[in-house]
C-alpha cells in the first residue's frame, strides 16, 4: 500500500522497479493501481485455467437399446452393462424404437422401461421419464448420489 499518488508517479515507482503498473479498477476515484509483473501474472492465470480443466470431467450421454420383445436374460445384461457405464459418472439414454404393429401398444414398451429402471436397484436417478416420441420410447438415467 503505497498510498494515494499521481499516475505519473506511480509509473516512475513500477518504472524504477521493473514492474508494470496495472488499473484494478479504473472507475474507482481515485483509480485503483497495482504495480505487478504482468507477463507473470498472464502466464500463472493461463497455467491455473488449464489445470481447471485438466480436472473437468466431461459427461458423456452413452445409449443403451432395449427391445419391447426382450427376454429376462438379455434385460439382465443390458442392465450390468448399464451399472457400469453409470458408475463410470456418464449419463445413460434407454431408448425402444418401435417396429409395425408394436406402435398399437406403447405403454407394453414404457413398461419394460419401468422394469429396466427398477432393476437397476437405486443406483440409477431417472432424469427423463419414459416418454413415447413418435417411434421411439426415451429414458434418461444418470447416476444417483452415493
Amino acid at each position: 500500500m503505497l498510498g494515494v499518488m499521481s499516475a505519473s508517479a506511480a509509473l516512475r515507482i513500477a518504472e524504477e522497479a521493473d514492474l508494470d503498473l496495472v488499473k484494478i479498477s479504473p472507475n474507482a476515484v481515485p483509480p485503483v493501481c497495482k504495480i505487478m509483473n504482468y507477463g507473470k501474472f498472464k502466464f500463472e492465470q493461463a497455467k491455473r485455467e488449464k489445470e481447471n480443466r485438466k480436472n473437468q470431467k466431461i459427461i458423456e450421454v452413452k445409449e443403451i437399446y432395449l427391445s419391447m420383445t426382450i427376454d429376462i436374460g438379455d434385460l439382465n445384461v443390458k442392465a450390468k452393462k448399464t451399472m457400469e457405464i453409470l458408475a463410470g459418472g456418464d449419463k445413460v439414454k434407454v431408448s425402444i424404437r418401435m417396429r409395425g404393429r408394436q406402435m398399437a401398444h406403447a405403454s407394453m414398451g414404457v413398461d419394460v422401461m419401468r422394469r429396466f429402471f427398477d432393476m437397476l436397484g437405486g443406483k440409477a436417478v431417472m432424469d427423463k421419464e419414459p416418454k413415447t416420441e413418435g417411434r421411439n420410447i426415451t429414458m434418461i438415467l444418470s447416476p444417483a448420489k452415493q
